[in-house]
């Protein structure tokens, strides 16, 4: 799986992306739009933002919808909230599942202009039913956190456990509570109000769950 939004990268080395990109190297360099696209993805998730999207661009110009998203979510991360919303427009409009996540997204979010929660809950409920999709993952994730936070629907654990469940199943086991945790520790400017206890609870689940690394942040929160 590849997912969309990895806010809590899986890839901190540039070197480490170096050696992974190498794979699509050739083939980006050749023009196939999907190996751009890849490896665009690669350097997103080592953080190098710049070559992320220089690679994003030329797999959009060769017609990738997903590397439409990509530039999405990148022109999210830096706030840049209009360009992002376009891009996942016409990501979505084009069939790409990882832009309907993005579009939900940001339609949750109230730094980025009038909120929508019907049909950003449209976007996701149908992206997390297409679990052969990439997309499937932030999905379910994404559903997971509104629930968990109560903005926009009633606040329910249970459904957020329910999609948190889903979404680890698809990628490691306890990594979307983890995921979730993370987000109420740190909070989401338009979205997420930072919240100690529900991370701590979150995290715990994950440590439950047999993540170590939640394990390891609900132990460093817990003694805060």
């Amino acid at each position: 799986m590849k997912p969309l939004y990895l806010l809590l990268m899986l890839f901190t080395s540039h070197a480490f992306a170096e050696e992974i990109g190498s794979a699509y190297t050739a083939r980006a360099k050749a023009g196939d739009s999907r190996a751009q696209y890849y490896l665009a993805e690669t350097y997103y998730s080592s953080g190098n933002d710049g070559q992320a999207e220089v690679w994003a661009e030329k797999a959009a110009r060769g017609g990738d919808v997903d590397a439409m998203a990509l530039l999405s979510q990148i022109k999210y991360k830096h706030a840049d909230y209009a360009g992002a919303k376009s891009l996942a427009q016409q990501a979505t409009v084009a069939g790409s599942k990882q832009g309907a996540v993005m579009l939900a997204r940001l339609l949750v979010n109230s730094e980025a202009g009038k909120t929508d929660y019907p049909q950003a809950l449209a976007l996701l409920t149908s992206a997390a039913e297409e679990t052969e999709n990439d997309a499937a993952v932030d999905a379910q994730q994404l559903l997971g956190l509104i629930y968990a936070s109560g903005v926009g629907v009633a606040q329910d654990d249970v459904k957020a456990a329910f999609w948190f469940k889903r979404s680890s199943a698809l990628s490691r086991t306890g990594y979307a509570e983890y995921w979730a945790g993370m987000l109420f520790q740190q909070g989401e400017k338009g979205f997420i109000v930072p919240n100690k206890q529900k991370a701590l609870y979150w995290l715990n689940l994950s440590c439950t769950e047999g993540f170590d690394t939640g394990c390891e942040e609900f132990d460093a929160l817990s003694g805060e």
